[in-house]
């Protein structure tokens, strides 16, 4: 069956064509399976709360009519500013506007929160884009540059809110810079999520083509509630397509964790036990709360634009297993800097299970994507990140976040990263072990090899599935590396990263390379510490059993000063001055293009074919490097998916002239 919905039909209807509904959420209470859900072009100042699950066989679909046409929002517009002293005008919102949750006194806050919890998810849009809460009514009136911001020149728009409780209203202040707000599109968040059921398993649900944008969003680590402006909500098999998804307070997308009563934010309000013990817990609940591949999972995330959002453009710990994200572009993530975590990147997930990140184009983050915890049969493939670090005019935020392009945290693999260009100065944050770099071009460091992960015990998990095989600490190790090009684009010096929680800091190397892995065993040094001629001896072989892990690297290429592992095998290091080597990224009118020299200096240089079984198992969960499905791997298709021949030329491309070909379409 067919409903529709036209917000701008004379009259309210039954959904027919003649007589459609005026919102969303009428089609949402009756929408069956297997029915389409057709949505005319207007805003809808609403919250979607689908009712019913689809079937596999028999999805429910939400479509716009017109691409993006049908604009979902959580934010209502306000005509009623009166000037209040020279830029600053106010106005008053009665607080029954709100029911019972009000943005104007959420703060963000919670579990893994760094930056001090000034800021509310409440915010102020002016024609479209959210301006800066001060703290103050004074700070407001100055309307002066936030020296964090990545877009100072925005930051002067100021808001600030106050309850009054004699009227029970919410005062808003806001600097508008010598606009007219009453002349100008002005709105504020009323609604916390914009299309996202409020109970669990409401599976197999399509929802394409819509701009969904403005939402008082809650901050969401890991052992919490985790909402977002649209998302599943601990479901299965949900299609989010073709939308066009902004200005989230906090997530963006959450494919993330259901509501426990008893362990939300549990750190945060009780103490007594650390956020990372209660990650364990989370995991271990989740599972006797159905967190199983036959119930949870299996999203597809595809061709969305995903952008202005201040925790993360895709959130989600757990929900998200055997996903796939791809074809996304997700950009100025975190920007304006008003929030500082651990859970803020354009994608950050935990428990990303089987998940396949692919031709995802990543950019102007503080982190492009963060797979923290349970990286296990994660693939990262055929994605374009740049940009992904603060700009050197942007004072850092106490308590934000590092950036880099990829980040992957206390995992054991197997996370496979292959045929990606990344040209941000920190590639890949390596707090880790048992990962799989495949014909990259990186033009970053690795950075936080062997720390950054204390004594934190992390589940691995039986392959493909949710079930907990066991938990280890991190060893560090167990990486392998075949077939890169590593540039040292940006200097090489080391920077300086002040610490979340206290005054200190510590040094980040910015040298490119697997120099950093030089104390590390190869396989064979390592596997000679074993004496298998004679009976086990257990408190023997205990350092070993706590001690790093082997690095194979192979074939791999070092220009412009990036350093080899000092056990590389078949190597190429050329052109050791920075300055002869370009690559640069290249933005035109069609889309992005990287002008680079780099293969002049291969010469011929190749190595062979990777595949599955030259990779081996991971050594925790003895897992492959495969599929999902179980099914080996071949690296012999490139970035764009063309063919790689018997000659393997290292680097994300199969031949030197796709290297001039548009990598990215606008």
């Amino acid at each position: 069956m067919r409903i529709y919905v036209d917000v701008n039909a004379v009259r309210n209807g039954n959904g027919t064509e003649q007589a459609p509904f005026r919102k969303i959420n009428d089609a949402a209470k009756i929408a069956q399976p297997g029915d389409e859900v057709l949505v005319f072009p207007g805003t809808y100042r609403e919250y979607v709360d689908p009712i019913y699950a689809g079937r596999e066989d028999a999805r429910i679909t939400y479509r716009s009519v017109k691409p993006l046409g049908a604009v979902i929002t959580g934010a209502e517009e306000i005509k009623t500013w009166t000037p209040y002293q020279d830029n600053t005008w106010v106005c008053r919102v009665a607080n029954s506007v709100f029911g019972s949750y009000n943005p104007y006194t959420t703060a963000v806050y919670g579990d893994w929160y760094f930056a001090k919890a000034d800021k509310h998810t409440g915010c102020v849009y002016l024609n479209g884009r959210a301006m800066y809460e001060a703290v103050t009514l004074d700070e407001c009136l100055r309307g002066e540059v936030y020296p964090c911001s990545w877009v100072p020149e925005e930051s002067v728009y100021k808001w600030y809110a106050e309850q009054d409780s004699k009227t029970d209203e919410t005062i808003i202040y806001a600097n508008f810079q010598g606009k007219d707000p009453n002349a100008e599109n002005v709105e504020i968040n009323v609604r916390r999520e914009c299309f996202f059921p409020s109970k669990t398993g409401v599976s197999y649900i399509t929802v394409s083509g819509f701009t969904i944008c403005k939402a008082a969003t809650t901050w969401a680590p890991p052992a919490a509630f985790q909402d977002g402006m649209i998302g599943p909500h601990w479901s299965k098999g949900w299609i989010i397509e073709d939308c066009d998804i902004s200005n989230s307070k906090c997530a963006g997308i959450s494919v993330g964790k259901y509501l426990d009563p008893d362990n939300d934010h549990y750190f945060t309000y009780k103490y007594v036990k650390s956020p990372t013990q209660m990650e364990r817990d989370a995991v271990c609940r989740g599972q006797y709360h159905g967190w199983l591949k036959e119930k949870v999972g299996s999203h597809i995330i595809r061709r969305n634009n995903i952008h202005h959002c201040e925790q993360g453009g895709i959130i989600g710990r757990m929900g998200g297993v055997f996903s796939v994200i791809e074809d996304n572009h997700i950009h100025h993530i975190n920007n304006m800097m008003e929030q500082g975590g651990a859970e803020i990147a354009g994608i950050k997930m935990h428990a990303a299970i089987d998940v396949l990140y692919q031709r995802n184009h990543i950019h102007h983050c503080t982190m492009g994507i963060w797979c923290d915890w349970e990286a296990q049969g994660t693939r990262i493939t055929q994605n374009l990140l740049h940009d992904n670090q603060r700009p050197s005019f942007a004072k850092n935020l106490k308590g934000g976040m590092m950036s880099q392009d990829l980040f992957v945290e206390v995992g054991h693999g197997p996370t496979l990263i292959d045929n990606n260009i990344l040209l941000s100065d920190a590639a890949l944050r390596f707090a880790t072990q048992g990962v799989a770099m495949v014909h990259n071009l990186i033009c970053g460091s690795l950075t936080c090899v062997g720390e950054g992960t204390g004594w934190r015990y992390t589940p691995y998990h039986i392959p493909h599935r949710t079930e907990v095989m066991g938990f280890m600490t991190i060893l560090h190790g167990d990486d392998r590396f075949y077939n890169n090009i590593f540039v040292q684009k940006w200097p090489k010096e080391d920077v300086i990263t002040p610490h979340d929680s206290d005054d200190g800091y510590d040094t980040e190397n910015r040298l490119a390379g697997t120099w950093t892995f030089d104390e590390y065993p190869t396989y064979e040094e390592w596997i000679s510490q074993f004496d298998f001629t004679k009976p086990v001896d257990m408190v023997k072989l205990e350092p070993v059993h706590f001690g790093h892990l082997p690095i194979w690297s192979e074939g791999n290429v070092y220009l412009g000063g990036a350093k080899a592992w000092k056990k590389e095998r078949n190597g190429l290091t050329a052109a050791e001055n920075r300055e002869d080597v370009k690559v640069e990224l290249v933005e035109k009118e069609d889309g992005y293009h990287l002008e680079t020299n780099i293969y002049e200096f291969l010469k011929g240089f190749t190595g062979r074919m990777i595949n599955t079984e030259v990779l081996g198992n991971a050594f925790e969960p003895e897992q492959p490097f495969e599929n999902a499905d179980g099914t080996p791997i071949w690296f012999d298709e490139d970035y764009f998916g063309n063919h790689r021949g018997v000659a393997t030329v290292p680097g994300p491309f199969a031949e030197a002239e796709d290297a001039e070909k548009m990598l990215y379409v606008k």
